[in-house]
């Protein structure tokens, strides 16, 4: 499409898009969804793998601005692709963080250089992205971190640690923030800085959890010396930036970012897995399962159009930004309510995992891990703060450090 060229029509680009698909992209098996994330280090692979064929296609970064190697389209476009590659295997890995946290932060705050090296080679499938932001010592309070960065000439010198960052082993950079100024308030004297995972001095160990996933990573900085076009906003101004960052994590916990590709509509994949575990366990013709099927169809319809209200009303200015985590908090207990639905339609099987097929095992599993998507992109509690304090104006909590310089205030 050459410059001043009117953007493709939605029908064109949807039939364009159903074509390809289906002459290019593997096709989902029964139970695909599970089993493809069974191979950690070989499914981050296969996300790149993928992201390459989307951009050979023409169909990678849709609603990423051309300038930085995106298609610059519409939601309609996007809503387009993700509803006729329904069924095929995408690179779902990198919608979060890559694309709807990561990249959209570099949108919003990054230099153009930033914006067109890294969102583009994303874009690619040759970049990925990670975010380093809790630390061992933080747990909610991420203003009260404590890795420090010094300037040194004209590099950052970078030393403490991260916990908790998600799949960052898969990852070429990171958004990694550190405080540069202890002498002013916690909130101000932060500093955001891009980090590549490889750097000397940075030491990364793979937490491995009791069902023996290796999801999560913690890292050690030693020296890490970064130079001084690795800020991404302004010194000390790094709060901004990650207040942007959690907006946009919100809105992809929440289901309604608008960067991300495939799998984007809540409901056919409740509907899909439901459906599933009541085949699995045998039991599609009670009664009681189709009643219990039918509320986990409900919750995520009822999540499907809270997004879309959410959505329309943040884009034409009638919501202010905090709304975001209203879809992340329905998120959150809605996908605690269908694993609780999902571990009473599969019963016993869930807990024996017998047979042949993988997700019934699945399911015992993914109840026992129903409590991690109250956590990711902030804490139920704290979302529940934003709502009350940001959106309803009730007063705010009390906070004994606020204001005080970051240097003044007992830790430990």
């Amino acid at each position: 499409m050459t410059t001043g060229e009117a953007p493709e029509s939605v029908e064109a680009f949807r039939a364009r898009a159903r074509a390809w698909l289906a002459e290019t992209m593997p096709r989902l098996g029964t139970m695909s969804h599970v089993a493809r994330y069974a191979d950690e280090d070989g499914s981050w692979r296969r996300a790149r793998e993928l992201q390459q064929k989307l951009y050979a296609g023409g169909f990678a970064g849709i609603r990423f601005p051309k300038a930085y190697g995106g298609l610059g389209l519409g939601p309609a476009h996007q809503l387009a692709f993700n509803e006729e590659s329904a069924g095929y295997e995408l690179p779902i890995l990198l919608n979060i963080p890559t694309f709807s946290v990561c990249c959209a932060t570099l949108l919003d705050w990054g230099t153009e250089e930033q914006k067109r090296e890294h969102i583009g080679a994303a874009i690619r499938g040759e970049e990925v992205l990670a975010q380093f932001l809790s630390e061992p010592s933080g747990g909610s309070d991420l203003a009260g971190l404590i890795t420090r960065a010094e300037r040194h000439g004209d590099e950052w010198v970078i030393n403490g640690a991260k916990t908790w960052s998600t799949s960052a082993y898969g990852a070429d950079y990171a958004l990694c923030l550190a405080r540069t100024d202890p002498s002013r308030p916690k909130h101000d004297g932060l500093t955001m800085f891009l980090m590549p995972t490889n750097a000397p001095g940075l030491t990364m160990n793979r937490i491995r959890m009791v069902d023996g996933s290796t999801e999560f990573c913690e890292e050690f900085f030693d020296d890490v010396r970064l130079p001084a076009d690795a800020v991404v906003g302004e010194v000390n101004g790094g709060w901004k930036v990650v207040t942007r960052q959690l907006h946009h994590e919100r809105s992809a916990m929440g289901g309604g970012s608008p960067y991300t590709s495939g799998e984007g509509m809540p409901r056919s994949k409740s509907a899909m897995e439901a459906i599933e575990v009541a085949r699995a366990a045998g039991r599609t013709d009670d009664p009681e399962v189709r009643t219990l099927v039918g509320e986990a169809l409900a919750l995520a319809l009822v999540h499907e159009q809270l997004v879309a209200r959410v959505s329309e009303g943040l884009a034409n200015g009638h919501l202010e930004g905090p709304a975001i985590t209203m879809p992340r908090l329905f998120h959150a207990e809605t996908s605690q309510a269908e694993n609780d639905l999902g571990l009473r339609i599969a019963g016993a099987l869930a807990t024996v995992g017998s047979g042949p097929d993988p997700f019934a095992r699945q399911v015992g599993t993914s109840f026992l891990n129903r409590q991690v998507i109250s956590l990711g992109g902030g804490s139920t509690e704290m979302a529940r703060n934003v709502i009350s304090e940001r959106l309803l104006g009730m007063p705010r909590e009390h906070a004994p450090d606020r204001g005080v310089p970051f240097h003044r205030i007992t830790r430990g």
